[in-house]
């Protein structure tokens, strides 16, 4: 059973030899389960110089939802293409960078698991701890036979580690950044978040999540998408975009813009629609008919190319002035703490 394929894994190894010199490849930690190792893979595509603004992807933190990494390859085969006939995509690459680590917790996605091999939620292993209103899927240290472990206190799991390394190495250090990390799971509507998750205090890139906020709707007022701090929904402790996001503002404090977002896919929708899909293991987390599964790889495109987009062009949301930046906090605060 454990040397069965891996065929996310595979399809990236794949894209990263049709890259070939178009990409920078890594990788930036191997993982050992049952005497089998698993590379955590890193891509990174455009200007490799320290002062160009940086969108990154992130996917497969929780390894039974692995639509998240089904839905950056898809994205990875959709830019491969481009490289070829677009010119307009490639001068973009000149004065920006793509990073993409679409495996972050191999182990997890090779057995179909949400915790790592050694039954840790990666997205529970930070130091940060929660404040308010928590419950066990907030995170516990009591057993890695109960879900949503946090692990050792002591230290983080090795993939926490290398997407934490990937963030500082790529992100850190630009102008501006944007990090999406993609998971499943939580609701019937389609969700952005943003930090915090562990408190219900604004963060201190309120004003710049609003402007982001309203120049996309501004520009497709029918998305789907729901956007708010992530702790509207929830409390958890360990968060590492909580952990990542305030190091940043400890090294940089306001003199750069780092934006992690979540985009959580609303499953039940999935569920809803098919029931029956509640008995197998993937069913909550993974639409299983194929033309959902086709309408997911495409559903959210037009999110990725806004991103990349608002990256270039960051003057209505990101580069305000003292009274831009005092107005949209203080309408952030109305529309999300009101």
């Amino acid at each position: 059973m454990e040397n069965r394929s891996f065929p996310e894994l595979e399809q990236l190894e794949a894209l990263i030899e049709q890259f070939g010199d178009r990409a920078r490849c890594e990788i930036v930690e191997q993982i050992t389960y049952k005497d089998r190792q698993f590379p955590i893979h890193c891509l990174s595509l455009g200007s490799n110089s320290p002062d160009v603004p940086v969108l990154a992807f992130f996917g497969g933190v929780h390894g039974l939802e692995k639509i998240g990494s089904e839905v950056i390859l898809a994205y990875l085969q959709t830019i491969l293409q481009l490289l070829d006939w677009d010119e307009e995509f490639n001068a973009r690459l000149q004065h920006s960078r793509l990073v993409f680590v679409p495996i972050v917790n191999p182990v997890g996605v090779y057995r179909g698991t949400r915790c790592n091999g050694h039954g840790v939620d990666l997205m529970r292993n930070s130091p940060i701890e929660s404040i308010g209103n928590t419950r066990l899927y907030s995170g516990q240290r009591f057993s890695a036979k109960l879900p949503w472990y946090r692990g050792d206190e002591s230290k983080m799991e090795k993939e926490a580690q290398a997407l934490c390394r990937v963030v500082h190495k790529h992100l850190f250090n630009a102008p501006l950044s944007i990090a999406i990390d993609l998971h499943s799971g939580f609701g019937i509507h389609d969700r952005l978040w943003f930090p915090y998750a562990s408190c219900q205090t604004p963060f201190p890139g309120i004003a710049e999540a609003y402007g982001l906020k309203q120049l996309f709707d501004r520009c497709y007022p029918h998305h789907f998408y729901k956007i708010e701090p992530m702790s509207q929904e929830y409390v958890i402790s360990g968060d590492l975009w909580d952990y990542l996001y305030d190091d940043f503002i400890d090294r940089h404090g306001k003199q750069r813009v780092f934006l992690p977002l979540t985009l959580e896919m609303g499953s039940w929708l999935w569920l809803r629609k098919s029931p029956t899909h509640l008995f197998q293991r993937h069913g909550l987390f993974h639409p299983l008919l194929p033309h959902r599964q086709q309408r997911i790889m495409r559903r959210h495109l037009t999110l990725f190319d806004f991103l990349y987009r608002s990256l270039l062009y960051p003057q209505k949301w990101a580069t305000l002035n003292s009274l831009q930046q005092e107005s949209y906090r203080q309408q952030a605060m109305d529309f999300w703490y009101a």
